[in-house]
């Protein structure tokens, strides 16, 4: 599904990916960990399209189309949804009406059927009472007066609303409680969990893939893979630390 060959990008003209290389398939899951610096959230903004992150050497493919030459709306409607470390407040602007538009946009460039305000309302219940996030919390603005886990359930419920193909999370596990990254967790299972679909999974810890149980696990130091295994690599992560494995 994603192919990444030899990534080389920079932000504000220092380089911070080398020669990344990394393959996802249809149906799996790949946990991204390293130190910081390594590069792991330009990764994931170079994938969703942000700007001022330059690729300068490389290519990514996803389902066989160029993705670099594809607009961050593009990008969307193709099926990658970016999950963010840290998601943004947005006054004024309900979240329902928020997801509504954005997957109203993603529908019409797929030439798909638009989703009428009825049958919207009843996906956003639906996924909101799966996450534990109120329809009263949907009528507030995107994330406004959300505490850390409020708003990482609330992208979990976006992410169920827009159905991606490939979900790009950033540290989502990032300020969550026990219960909270439980809920998250299950949720990335319940959404992603299906063999049309796949995830690449940014995170410091095993806490969160101790629930999510990824297929691979992938050690991402100085700009590039240096190390992958399976959940095990995880565990030997948590005793030794990053240094004796990434160098």
């Amino acid at each position: 599904m994603l192919s990444i060959e030899n990534l080389h990008a920079t932000v504000a003209g220092k380089p911070i990916l080398n020669g990344l290389t990394l393959s996802v398939g249809v149906g799996e899951m790949h946990a991204i960990m390293g130190p910081n610096g390594a590069g792991k959230s330009t990764l994931a903004y170079v994938l969703g399209g942000r700007p001022g992150y330059e690729v300068t050497e490389g290519s990514v493919r996803l389902d066989g189309r160029d993705l670099l030459e594809m607009s961050p709306d593009e990008r969307a409607a193709a099926g990658l949804f970016l999950g963010f470390q840290y998601p943004v407040e947005i006054p004024g602007v309900s979240n329902v009406q928020f997801l509504r538009t954005a997957l109203n946009a993603q529908r019409r460039a797929r030439g798909e059927a638009e989703v009428s305000a009825g049958d919207f309302l009843r996906l956003a219940r639906e996924q909101g009472e799966k996450l534990g996030v109120s329809m009263d919390m949907m009528k507030r603005g995107v994330n406004v007066g959300f505490s850390g886990g409020e708003k990482k359930r609330n992208e979990m419920v976006q992410m169920g609303i827009v159905d991606p193909r490939l979900a790009v999370l950033d540290e989502t596990d990032s300020g969550l409680d026990i219960d909270a990254l439980r809920v998250v967790g299950d949720g990335i299972n319940r959404i992603m969990r299906r063999p049309d679909k796949a995830v690449l999974l940014i995170t410091h810890y095993q806490r969160l893939l101790d629930i999510v149980e990824p297929d691979f696990v992938h050690v991402l130091a100085e700009g590039r893979i240096v190390r992958s295994g399976g959940r095990e690599l995880a565990r030997q992560l948590e005793r030794q630390g990053y240094g004796a494995i990434a160098a």
